[in-house]
């Protein structure tokens, strides 16, 4: 604020008593003190005035960083979804062509004990749906394979926080 001391203070009210009188100087004096207050409350609301737009400025560039960062992100697991993707459906290719093709018989055999087995885990498919089953594989080389496949088709993958992204979902091809 300004700098007086206390003899200027001083000075200045006897120049006020000498000008203004004794009977006016009270009213001047709380008007000048209500003056005083609007120009310390105006001068307040613009300084928050000010601190509020830096603020809305800095929160938008935290949220493009965030949404940058997001989309990043998201970018990121989708390509690991796709290279997830692409190897069990390589690994599905080379345990189709790798397993023997048994007979009629023992397939109809083979596709009851590998039922039967995956009801015993929890894992029970229809015949259309398990390659092994189709192909007369032996079951504990698939299902492993299939519990992978599944548990990446599934259940998607949380791409970030409430930004407005939707959550990645893998798919497999086999």
């Amino acid at each position: 604020m300004l700098d007086m001391s206390f003899s200027e203070i001083a000075v200045i009210g006897v120049v006020a008593l000498v000008v203004l009188g004794p009977e006016r100087l009270p009213k001047v004096a709380r008007t000048a003190g209500h003056l005083f207050g609007r120009l310390q409350r105006y001068v307040a609301t613009v300084k928050a005035d000010i601190n509020r737009e830096m603020d809305t400025s800095e929160l938008a560039k935290i949220k493009q960083e965030i949404q940058d960062a997001a989309k990043s992100f998201e970018q990121s697991v989708q390509q690991h979804a796709n290279i997830v993707e692409k190897e069990t459906s390589a690994i599905s290719q080379a345990i189709e062509k790798q397993a023997p093709s048994p007979a009629a018989g023992e397939v109809s055999n083979h596709r009851q004990d590998s039922m039967l087995a995956e009801q015993e885990s929890g894992l029970h498919e229809t015949a259309s749906s398990n390659p092994a089953a189709q192909i007369g594989a032996p079951a504990d080389r698939v299902s492993s394979v299939q519990a992978g496949a599944r548990a990446a088709s599934d259940y998607p993958v949380q791409a970030g926080l409430d930004f407005g992204i939707e959550p990645a979902r893998i798919s497999s091809s086999t």
